[in-house]
């Protein structure tokens, strides 16, 4: 099978090496980043994934038109804020080709999920997400990996899940679109409450207790938008939530960590120097909840603290001092 890889981070990198190992890889580096003459020298992304060689089945190029020459599947692997510029592109060149997205989050501005914006500028072609708990270095290195891929319609799902399945990547499929993304896009923000909350030393019980109430939220969120709420038990929603909530390779949990030492939210993203996609996901997901009237408290408390109206300290004392509630509500 032809795939096409479309940026060239360390996730898109890393998921270019692990189908290399059973299919034909093109890995599309935009050209604006500069960094597609390094690959085809180095055959290694030194600057976000180093340590990792390619193998000769992957390919590189900063071309978009020959990148998707004879590809038979897309995996967009931008930041959710590049999906929608790249979704044009790849109208601009009238593609069919089916494609899936793995970024996590709810578009700034916009507050749409990646399907309501693939409908916006791609309509008409079969896409789906590809999701789960997993680390970029871990799948480079071929650490068994269990992932999903959700579309609306459960045949293409499986087929592209059939395609996908193999050697260390293991691939569950789901018609539940909504509820994978709400799962992927949610987490990220209880990884910046969890990382505040081991920064400051409070304990494992707090830490269980905020991964806990954090599925709770975003089970509420997502059933509000229309999923199943049984998805968030699975590996887009409990799994990944465990994985960036208590993964020390977690950009997110990174965030939390520096906001807990004192440092602003410039400061910690600067010294982050990669995307923390749950930074203005929590703005959007806050601004969405008080819309629908869906309660979630750990998500108001870190966008306090991401704006710097609360300190760390004081936004998860706030949380502990709520009201007494039923757990089930």
């Amino acid at each position: 099978m032809n795939i096409t890889v479309l940026a060239a981070g360390a996730w898109g990198t890393a998921l270019a090496l692990a189908f290399s190992v059973r299919h034909r890889v093109t890995l599309w580096a935009r050209p604006e980043d500069r960094i597609a003459a390094e690959l085809q020298r180095d055959r290694e992304n030194r600057r976000f994934l180093p340590g990792f060689a390619f193998p000769d089945a992957l390919e590189v190029t900063d071309d978009l038109a020959v990148a998707l020459g004879e590809t038979e599947l897309i995996v967009i692997a931008t930041p959710i804020a590049g999906l929608r510029s790249t979704l044009q592109q790849l109208a601009a060149l009238h593609t069919k080709t089916p494609f899936l997205w793995v970024c996590k989050g709810f578009e700034a501005g916009s507050g749409a999920l990646p399907h309501q914006v693939a409908a916006a500028e791609l309509p008409g072609v079969p896409h789906g997400v590809l999701s789960g708990p997993s680390f970029a270095q871990e799948v480079a290195s071929g650490q068994p990996t269990a992932i999903i891929v959700a579309a609306p319609e459960h045949p293409f799902a499986r087929k592209i899940g059939e395609m996908l399945h193999g050697g260390h990547l293991r691939i569950y499929v789901s018609d539940d679109l909504i509820g994978a993304e709400v799962g992927g896009a949610v987490k990220n923000i209880l990884a910046i409450a969890t990382g505040a909350c081991d920064g400051l030393q409070l304990g494992a019980n707090s830490r269980a207790a905020l991964i806990t109430r954090g599925l709770a939220e975003i089970a509420r969120l997502g059933v509000a938008l229309g999923a199943k709420k049984e998805t968030f038990m699975g590996l887009s929603g409990m799994g990944d939530l465990i994985l960036t909530c208590t993964g020390d390779l977690s950009r997110n949990r990174q965030v939390g960590l520096a906001l807990a030492a004192g440092r602003t939210l410039k400061e910690a993203l600067a010294e982050l120097g990669h995307v923390a996609e749950g930074v203005p996901t929590a703005l959007e997901v806050h601004k969405l909840a008080q819309r629908l009237g869906v309660e979630m408290p750990i998500t108001a408390a870190v966008v306090a603290a991401l704006e710097g109206r609360l300190p760390a300290r004081e936004a998860v004392e706030r949380l502990l001092a709520r009201d007494l509630k039923d757990e089930t509500a």
